[in-house]
């Protein structure tokens, strides 16, 4: 789902003293992710990605918004395309454990 690349893109845009899959499952559920499941992927991500590798996914994610047509809407393989941009094996590994995990694959 196009919603899983834009909640993570704010979600993952750490600032706030709330852990990470606290902020990466709101965010999730502000696009239209159910509860359930967003914290599903949140608290997979912040168990297998390191604060860093979550920023540089938020910030990757953010980047490509930025020339979107339809903002609104982005899809898991948007974001498994992102973090497959990224030179770290490790970030696309864990967006596509989180996705299918948690039952928001593609």
């Amino acid at each position: 789902m196009k919603t899983l690349v834009m909640a993570c893109m704010g979600a993952l845009t750490l600032t706030a003293c709330a852990a990470p899959a606290t902020r990466i499952s709101t965010g999730l559920q502000r696009y239209g992710l159910d509860q359930q499941r967003a914290d599903c992927v949140g608290t997979r991500l912040q168990s297998d990605l390191s604060l860093g590798q979550l920023q540089t996914l938020g910030r990757a994610a953010a980047a490509y918004r930025r020339g979107d047509a339809t903002p609104g809407v982005l899809t898991v393989g948007d974001l498994l395309r992102v973090a497959g941009e990224l030179k770290d094996p490790a970030i696309v590994l864990a967006v596509g454990k989180a996705a299918a995990g948690c039952g928001v694959a593609p």
